[in-house]
């Protein structure tokens, strides 16, 4: 018999997307915890709606709001997912059959990650897995405003379905988040003492749109693999310039 497994999200307006994520899973897990970081829309009221417990926390990091969040978590097994993913039918299955019998302490999953609508069958994004199906007790989340890590105590196996990522369904979408991500990104880096370089960013900003377009195969997604490899590199290019204003500001 399969042992109970606990779904938890953390979200931020997201009421146009969680209930997908959480029916993709309602009939695998017997419990939902999300955290809520006081969204502005019905997130918070569409979750409960299906079925889960919500918490507000005040977004201080990924991985102490992922900490938090698995404390929440009463179940021998914890599955983490955005609200921006779900499960495929075969993945709940496989899941199902995994937990019920196994000495390993986590498994990563595959990621089909779609962009613009489509999805991504190359630009680095075709053989992503994740660390998201945990033993409750062996796991915690390391890492500090971004880039969280799940360090899990024991064996981490690897499923062969996919969790489907529908992360950008419009260039808006992706800019909006843009923003919040390369601001994290650049106060993280100033905390743990990275310093402005303008020959590293000249040489990176290259190599990475490069290394997605070309190297990864990007080209062979089209117009959303062109797209993928600009906004990686431009990714990286604001990144650095708001670390750079952080350092103008420190000095001051």
């Amino acid at each position: 018999m399969a042992e109970r497994i606990t779904l938890f999200i953390i979200a931020k307006n997201e009421e146009f997307k969680i209930s997908k994520c959480i029916l993709s899973a309602r009939e695998l897990v017997s419990e939902i915890i999300v955290v809520d970081a006081f969204s502005k829309d019905k997130t918070a009221q569409v979750a409960k709606e299906f079925g889960a417990v919500v918490y507000q926390r005040a977004f201080d990091g990924f991985a102490n709001q992922k900490n938090f969040a698995l404390s929440k978590v009463s179940s021998p097994w914890a599955l983490n997912l955005d609200a921006d993913e779900s499960l495929s039918p075969a993945l709940v299955d496989e899941i199902r059959r995994v937990t019920a019998r196994t000495s390993c302490a986590g498994f990563n999953i595959p990621f089909s990650n779609y962009f613009l609508g489509k999805r991504m069958e190359h630009s680095g994004l075709n053989k992503e897995y994740h660390l998201r199906l945990v033993r409750t007790d062996k796991a915690h989340y390391e890492g500090g405003l971004v880039h969280e890590g799940l360090q899990v105590n024991g064996t981490v196996g690897r499923l062969k379905n996919h969790i489907r990522h529908y992360s950008y369904e419009s260039i808006e979408t992706y800019f909006r988040k843009f923003n919040k991500y390369t601001s994290l990104a650049a106060q993280q880096m100033y905390r743990n003492g990275r310093r402005f370089s303008l020959f590293f960013v000249l040489i990176t900003i290259p190599f990475e749109f490069i290394k997605r377009y070309l190297l990864k195969l990007g080209f062979l997604d089209g117009m959303r693999g062109f797209l993928w490899a600009s906004f990686s590199a431009f990714y990286v290019f604001v990144k650095y310039m708001k670390l750079w204003s952080l350092q103008q500001k420190g000095a001051k």
